[in-house]
């Protein structure tokens, strides 16, 4: 891909645009998880170390183009404050007077926070003349936020269009994994998948199935292709149309990729914390739920995954959050890491599959573990990503 990296450009006392993902889980005004604002600090640190004038934009939640102060990122202008242990300034808007006024008090090496970009409904309508009114700001734009680069709005494809432009590191280093394995992956590759339903990954199994030489599957995806065999998972989360699940077992079967399911599981009547589970064979869920896989089927895709040199995890093999059904996406998720000690490229996926990897321990043993969510699963699909394209001029 023909981007621009940051290290091309010339900060020094220049004005940079820069769209980070800083959309942090807030709880009762407080900041949950500082990810996020964690993985855009070595874009920020190396603009700062040249002196640039760092005008940082994002948004927070959805306010749906009205003012929402409880979606106000305030709060998290201090929490880069505190990481970078320097002062972080606030603009309480993102154009017009407020932002300008900050702007032009900035000195060398400044760092500035604007509003939430999302108080504004131009911003998702990409509107040309608020991108104008952002880009006004800048004399350069850096795009680091990956996770929103699946979205063509005014601060991720806009401004691009408008200023000199570059990829920061965290949207170099996401660009870089995932392109590695969809071009030239080293071979045995494998996708650990799961998920809700197939429809809503439909395009990515299909795109993964001209690649890999295996799947390993769980959760509801695996529920859905047992059903589309004729297996009765019994009021399981599974897809009500089965065509796609179908379309699926076609396609494996037609380019010889080994398709792993369940051949056990852990069931109960219910997915409650307290719900008794036990361990039976696939043809004996009788009315029970499916709530992960089973030991005899961790232990197959542990192997398969093991032997392979390329891993692509990309979602849960069950209900991971609670702790009677996580043994599975552990025992998947340890061979993870075992195979990456052994030299294997290894990539997590954004959302659930990142989220089940920290909270499970194999998270820091992975390769790369990807910051998007949307983003990941579109351009492991092939699809044009707006904010990468707008990059790639």
């Amino acid at each position: 891909m023909a981007f621009r990296r940051l290290e091309q450009l010339d900060v020094r006392g220049k004005r940079v645009l820069v769209r980070e993902d800083l959309n942090v889980p807030m709880v009762d005004g407080a900041i949950a998880d500082t990810a996020r604002i964690d993985a855009a600090l070595p874009t920020l640190r190396w603009l700062r170390e040249r002196d640039a004038r760092t005008i940082v934009l994002s948004h927070l939640g959805r306010p749906e183009g009205r003012i929402n102060w409880a979606l106000s990122l305030r709060p998290v202008a201090q929490a880069l404050a505190d990481r970078l242990d320097v002062r972080v300034s606030f603009a309480e808007d993102c154009i017009g007077e407020p932002a300008g006024d900050a702007v032009a008090a900035m000195a060398d090496g400044d760092i500035l926070l604007l509003e939430n970009v999302r108080f504004h409904p131009e911003e998702e309508r990409n509107d040309s003349s608020f991108a104008r009114r952002l880009a006004e700001l800048g004399d350069l734009y850096v795009n680091d936020a990956f996770a929103t680069a699946h979205r063509a709005h005014a601060s991720t494809e806009g401004v691009a269009h408008l200023l000199p432009s570059a990829a920061g590191f965290l949207m170099e280093a996401e660009l870089n994994a995932l392109s590695a394995i969809m071009i030239d992956p080293a071979r045995p590759f494998v996708c650990a998948i799961g998920g809700a339903k197939i429809k809503d990954k439909i395009g990515l199994l299909q795109r993964l199935s001209e690649l890999v030489n295996a799947f390993c599957v769980g959760g509801g995806m695996a529920n859905t292709l047992l059903a589309a065999q004729g297996v009765n998972v019994g009021h399981s989360l599974r897809d009500d149309d089965l065509g796609p699940a179908a379309q699926i077992l076609d396609v494996c079967a037609q380019r010889n990729v080994a398709l792993g399911l369940p051949t056990d599981a852990v069931v109960a009547a219910s997915l409650d914390d307290g719900a008794a589970a036990r361990v039976v064979p696939i043809s004996d869920v009788g009315a029970d739920v499916i709530a992960d896989i089973g030991p005899a089927t961790a232990r197959s895709y542990a192997r398969t995954i093991k032997n392979a040199k390329t891993i692509v995890f990309n979602g849960p093999m069950g209900v991971y959050e609670r702790s009677a059904f996580r043994a599975g996406t552990q025992v998947v998720g340890d061979a993870i890491a075992a195979a990456t000690a052994g030299g294997a490229t290894s990539v997590i996926g954004g959302g659930d599959a990142a989220a089940a990897a920290h909270m499970l321990g194999f998270a820091s043993k992975a390769t790369h573990v990807s910051t998007g969510g949307g983003a990941t699963l579109e351009f492991l699909e092939g699809m044009t990503l707006p904010g990468v394209a707008a990059l790639e001029r």
